[in-house]
């Protein structure tokens, strides 16, 4: 099969086209050719104005919820998703049922994924079930296809075996994923503590229910030497946090969501579920800190923290509705929207591609000839708006259905497929 990919600005800072406007043939998913005004008769043609092709995307954190909830998302729908959110490779949690704490589950999710033109990298439990008592057999699933330990949407609260896990994990060089979250502070609370919860009449979580976590595991890093992602910062002061404790040269990273870049807690005066999230939208100012934090590189990469819920579950009283977005698919649209007055289309593709591969140590792809196609195709002029009737998740618990974004995601090209968008 070959793809034809016409008038295409290169995106990827470490190859000689970066930044040129050219054509790209593909040859059985490899780069054969890249020339401007190539001829030939191709199976499929892309062009498209104002059209971008960088190396294959990546989320660092989304929730398929298979097995034991296929009924919100399977891994099939999910990495459609994906595909149409331009994301070649995605990191989902463990947190199914069972989860993903043992070498079989990762066999068996890596065994749904298999073929498909996104390629999956399974988040294994830092501890067993993810119930935060004892430590996983995390050295055994990461020989099986597991590529950074976390225990997810349920963070590790025990000090002394967070301890343990980041000492475990540093024997073979692994990775510790946490969500900033002090469930003891934030037990009972439904949305940022501070003006609004207090207008709405709801029990709030306090930013300190961050913080506090944060300051902790900042710490065992410092004492273990070991190496910390943390998944969804959402306040001013973890960013802070985060900026001083790199300038002290600790082996910390971090992510931001899409929404978290985009909403505050005012989307929640009318109550809508759509917009109860964990860790939940905090202030304006927390909003601008997280904006500042990737314009000066504190912020490493991108989370879309996909957690897919069905109707049942988002639409009862806010109180027990359940967390989460489904916006994997959208992701990108809501980004550039918030960001495109502040960075370039550089710094949001690294953030997209290099940093987290060299994170979670995948391998990092150029556009070269001879070299696989892993590209992610995409604009950032014009706008686009995801309908209903075009949404590939099982799910529809997102609020930016319907809603005007910039740029758009035309597809993507891996492990010899094309996916376009319509």
């Amino acid at each position: 099969m070959q793809v034809h990919i016409r008038k295409a600005r290169v995106i990827n800072p470490g190859s000689k086209y970066h930044d040129k406007v050219t054509d790209l043939l593909i040859t059985d998913g490899i780069i054969s050719q890249i020339a401007t005004g190539i001829k030939c008769n191709a199976d499929v043609v892309i062009e498209a104005k104002g059209l971008c092709a960088s190396t294959g995307w990546v989320d660092v954190f989304a929730d398929y919820r298979e097995p034991g909830f296929e009924h919100k998302e399977t891994i099939g729908s999910g990495l459609a998703c994906a595909a149409a959110g331009g994301f070649t490779d995605v990191l989902p949690g463990p947190n199914t049922l069972p989860p993903l704490s043992t070498k079989s589950i990762i066999q068996f999710v890596l065994q749904q994924a298999a073929g498909n033109v996104v390629v999956l990298h399974p988040i294994g439990a830092a501890t067993q079930n993810t119930e935060g008592k004892d430590l996983a057999e995390m050295m055994d699933m990461r020989a099986h296809g597991a590529v950074a330990f976390s225990d997810g949407w349920k963070p590790v609260q025990s000090t002394g075996l967070m301890l343990k896990a980041l000492e475990y994990v540093k024997a073979f060089g692994g990775v510790i994923i946490q969500l900033p979250l002090d469930a003891s502070l934030a037990g009972g609370g439904l949305m940022n503590e501070g003006v609004m919860s207090t207008s709405l009449g709801m029990a709030g979580i306090p930013a300190l229910a961050e913080t506090i976590m944060l300051h902790r595991d900042i710490e065992l890093v410092r004492y273990t030497g070991s190496r910390l992602h943390v998944t969804g910062i959402t306040t001013a002061e973890s960013v802070e946090m985060m900026r001083k404790a790199k300038a002290a040269g600790l082996s910390v990273t971090c992510s931001v969501t899409p929404y978290h870049l985009a909403l505050t807690d005012e989307a929640l005066s009318g109550y809508s579920s759509d917009y109860k999230v964990s860790p939940p939208l905090r202030t304006e100012a927390d909003r601008q800190a997280l904006i500042a934090g990737v314009k000066d590189g504190t912020i490493d990469c991108i989370a879309s923290h996909h957690r897919p819920q069905e109707w049942d579950a988002k639409t009862k009283e806010f109180e027990y509705a359940a967390d989460g977005m489904a916006v994997q698919e959208i992701a990108f649209g809501i980004l550039w929207d918030v960001l495109k007055d502040y960075i370039t289309p550089e710094r949001l593709v690294d953030m997209l591609t290099t940093i987290p591969r060299d994170i979670f140590g995948l391998d990092i792809p150029e556009i070269k000839k001879g070299n696989k196609a892993v590209l992610t195709l995409f604009t950032t002029t014009g706008h686009n708006t995801l309908a209903a009737n075009k949404i590939q998740s099982l799910s529809r618990n997102n609020p930016f259905i319907g809603k005007e974004l910039s740029g758009k995601v035309l597809g993507i090209i891996n492990q010899n497929q094309v996916y376009l968008n319509n």
